[in-house]
């Protein structure tokens, strides 16, 4: 692509909206999935269970998903920009209660108070990339604001259990606090009103009960938000013990788990442009169904592992996160073409919390279903592995069912 043409393509201001978003989702996500690295570190530091752990990682998912339901009502009531520093001022307390955290009680606490603001911060950053970017090339801006994920992987976790190896497992959650604070200050001195939603004319008896009602009984949204359930269901029930299983089956060292995700997100780095680039090219059901395929061959391969070298664990990792980033950036973006414009802010909000239900219902069914030997190897990943996999081809089946709403919706739009 031409230079001349990546600046018609987007302006100056939409390139630093990309960036502050997906900054803002970095940390976010860097957040929650930290948990799952110092998972081993914690359930020896604090002594507990593998279903204690699995309640540490739901209860995020818990709060973020009733949050984000009971938000999904006012949602489209006010600037997305005063929503989003509102909730994200939350979360950096949240995260910073996390970090003073001194037992299992208090962590378990600060991380539903985290819950409470993050679980809504995705919805509304979703739903500024939707009033903001055409569909057309929204895949182009989920792959670099999802690229927050891949940044969390080479930067964000490898730097955290550095952290936490030195300074103790409560160095990351200051880290995120430390760079969350200035993006915060970034984002409400140069981030313009996002208001165009507040424009649509409603009906007179419009209030909060009465849209989120209206949001949820619609047939379409229904079928959309039992997808993106059961999408979440799948993608969440490996992550809580990945690591565990990396440390206690596969061997990897704890030193060396920076280097898995380091390595493994470098890759993703460059993945997911080219992925949000054909998915708007050639089909983003289609990259959806071939993303599948691969993830669920390697989701196999990989719960089946024994001890094995670092160098394949790093290959495995890379091959499965190109699957997994190859349905989760068509999949965001087949739903962001669903909902009405008075209806975006509330539906990406229900979406959301359903998305951290599903995951905490997935790490709930994680920790009964995983058995720790007395030699600390987890039993059972791979009875998660094929419950995933099984999940995903049901999802491809509902996705066609979405994909074909979006196609024609388009049609009409443009007739």
């Amino acid at each position: 692509m031409s230079e001349s043409h990546k600046e018609k393509l987007f302006t100056r201001y939409q390139i630093f909206i990309i960036a502050v978003l997906a900054f803002i989702q970095f940390t976010v996500i860097l957040d929650f999935i930290i948990i799952a690295p110092l998972g081993a570190m914690l359930m020896n530091i604090m002594n507990v269970t593998p279903a204690q752990f699995g309640s540490i990682v739901s209860a995020y998912a818990f709060s973020a998903g009733i949050s984000g339901f009971l938000a999904a009502g006012f949602a489209d009531k006010f600037d997305r920009k005063k929503f989003l520093l509102f909730f994200y001022a939350g979360f950096i307390v949240g995260t910073f209660l996390c970090g003073i955290a001194t037992n299992f009680f208090f962590l378990l606490v600060a991380r539903i108070i985290t819950g409470i603001f993050g679980g809504v911060i995705a919805s509304v950053s979703l739903a500024i990339v939707t009033d903001l970017f055409e569909l057309n090339v929204r895949s182009r801006v989920m792959g670099f604001v999802q690229m927050s994920f891949a940044v969390a992987q080479v930067a964000g976790i490898p730097l955290g259990i550095y952290l936490a190896n030195v300074l103790g497992w409560h160095a990351p959650f200051f880290l995120i606090v430390s760079i969350g604070i200035p993006a915060g200050i970034i984002m409400m001195k140069l981030l313009r009103p996002i208001d165009m939603h507040l424009s649509v004319e409603r009906p007179a008896d419009h209030n909060a009960f009465n849209h989120l009602r209206k949001t949820i009984s619609q047939p379409i949204y229904i079928k959309a938000f039992a997808t993106t359930a059961l999408l979440s269901l799948g993608g969440f029930l490996m992550m809580p013990f990945s690591s565990a299983f990396l440390v206690n089956n596969i061997l990897i060292p704890q030193e060396n788990l920076p280097l898995v995700f380091m390595f493994t997100g470098m890759a993703t780095i460059v993945i997911l442009p080219i992925v949000g680039r054909i998915s708007d090219t050639f089909g983003k059901f289609r990259v959806f169904t071939i993303g599948t395929i691969v993830a669920s061959i390697m989701i196999v391969y990989y719960t089946n592992l024994s001890v094995t070298p670092l160098w394949q664990v790093v290959l495995i990792n890379v091959v499965l996160f190109a699957g997994i980033m190859s349905r989760m950036i068509p999949a965001t973006t087949m739903m962001t073409a669903i909902p009405e414009l008075a209806d975006r802010g509330a539906f990406m909000s229900i979406s959301s919390s359903l998305q951290q239900i599903s995951g905490g219902i997935a790490s709930v069914f994680a920790g009964t279903i995983i058995i720790q030997t007395s030699t600390g190897a987890l039993k059972n990943y791979d009875i998660l592995g094929y419950t995933c996999v099984a999940l995903m081809f049901v999802g491809v089946g509902m996705m066609y069912s979405i994909n074909k709403f979006v196609e024609g919706k388009n049609k009409t739009s443009v007739s």
